[in-house]
């Protein structure tokens, strides 16, 4: 698999001190996109040209947009970095200022900035931001559209109406973990696992759950467990890499509730479960607010809009049940503005949350609590570096204010905050843990 070259690479700088723990501040190179080995090459040569075809299947494009997306394919796999063009550079400052790669081979340049980078000239590709027809629309909507009409979407929920009576710990622990495991539903990710085949000999690909996508949960990824008061899917499933969920619970209900602010992530399937967490806080009393932090264009592939949190909470509000009900309650508090949406240019950049611009710095300090959901945001978050895998998370997210909580599954190279025997049984059992979506964790830094 593509990540492994880059797995040994990241388990030989898992160096430690006398007294067992990583150093504070070891220095770590950048994750690129040039080695053969590494997950951030599969990307550009796996994802993209997958991705590349579904938008022309789902989307009408002209022969020029084609071509202008077979020459990004080209250009990002074997040639060098072309600025953006002025009305693309307009709406993307970052790319703008920072222009330090433009020249270099795409194969030079780090993953994250590579990546990011690559989806803000695909939107260029396809007219996003020339004036004309296709100005302003999201060619990932065909993509995200399916996800949210499937049939299925409705029962996935089911699980939300017995958890009336359950203790309200648990109740919280079960529409956490929802949340967590819904990240899962990444459509850039599907693109890249349609793509890959287990190795030979092996049909679960190494798999110690036999090769089953629940992780081993008989209950087919139901957040409950199969028991809307039972222990949650770390019961039956896989345990989480790290699980700060108690610690998260009892800053949610033993302090005043405060504003609670989410950075999300995809659309579909994780923004519902996001937004029934949401629910949660506010009926329980435990959030004055929410805010929804939303991307301001397409980005990623299924990031969320403000379009797609319209569009879901459309879909919720035809649902029977809970789930249906809290559709319902969360337009009211949208209404008293109770819930809010608000978005920003530094969420489709590459720039790190501990360097985010002063007016969304202040905005999330004085927050009660900080949701950074994803893949994407993590890697932003404690930096998208080789680091150690026992980095402490506390000082991998020092220069991010507030208290926050990340919820991932891993999908990417970096993990932080995790014991070394942990990485070390993963390492030997299953090479692609980091980068396969069978890992999940919940981390937080939680301020007094």
């Amino acid at each position: 698999m593509m990540a492994t070259k880059s797995m040994k690479a990241m388990k030989a700088m898992t160096s430690t001190k006398a007294n067992g723990t990583a150093p504070a501040h070891a220095p770590a190179p950048t994750h690129g996109i040039a080695d053969p080995g590494a997950y951030g090459w599969g990307v550009f040569h796996e994802r993209h040209p997958a991705l590349v075809r579904r938008l022309c299947e789902g989307n009408p494009y002209g022969p020029e947009q084609r071509a202008r997306l077979d020459a990004l394919l080209d250009e990002s796999r074997t040639g060098r970095v072309r600025p953006p063009a002025p009305e693309t550079a307009a709406a993307a400052p970052w790319a703008a200022r920072d222009r330090r790669y433009f020249g270099r081979p795409w194969s030079e340049v780090p993953f994250l900035w590579a990546e990011s980078y690559f989806y803000l000239r695909l939107l260029e590709c396809v007219d996003h931001f020339s004036p004309g027809p296709w100005q302003g629309v999201d060619p990932f909507a065909p993509m995200k559209n399916a996800e949210l009409t499937d049939p299925a979407l409705e029962s996935d929920t089911a699980w939300l109406d017995g958890l009336a009576g359950a203790p309200p710990d648990e109740a919280f622990r079960a529409l956490v973990l929802a949340s967590l495991y819904g990240n899962r539903a990444d459509l850039g990710f599907q693109l890249v696992q349609a793509v890959t085949t287990p190795t030979d000999g092996d049909p679960t690909d190494g798999d110690p759950t036999g090769g089953d996508p629940t992780g081993g949960d008989p209950t087919g990824g139901d957040p409950t467990g199969g028991d809307p008061v039972a222990d949650g899917p770390g019961a039956s499933g896989a345990p989480l890499l790290a699980d700060d969920a108690e610690a998260l619970w009892k800053h949610v209900s033993r302090r005043p509730p405060g504003d609670v602010h989410v950075i999300l992530d995809n659309a579909g399937r994780e923004l519902l479960a996001d937004l029934l967490l949401m629910d949660h806080l506010l009926t329980t009393g435990r959030a004055t607010s929410v805010v929804l932090h939303v991307k301001p264009r397409p980005y990623y592939v299924s990031d969320a809009t403000a379009s797609d949190v319209r569009d879901c909470l459309t879909r919720m509000a035809a649902f029977r049940g809970e789930a249906g009900r809290a559709a319902g309650r969360l337009r009211e508090a949208a209404a008293t503005g109770r819930l809010r949406q608000a978005t920003h240019a530094f969420f489709c950049s590459p720039v790190e949350f501990a360097d985010m611009p002063a007016d969304l710095r202040a905005g999330l300090a004085q927050a009660g609590l900080c949701v950074y959901k994803g893949d994407l945001n993590y890697r932003r978050l404690v930096g998208d570096r080789a680091w150690p895998a026992d980095r402490p998370f506390d000082d991998a997210v020092a220069g991010v204010p507030g208290s926050l909580v990340a919820l991932r599954t891993l999908k990417s190279e970096v993990a932080v905050g995790l014991p070394k025997e942990t990485v070390d049984r993963l390492d030997a059992a299953r090479p692609d843990w980091r980068t396969d979506g069978s890992q999940a964790l919940v981390q937080t830094r939680l301020r007094p």
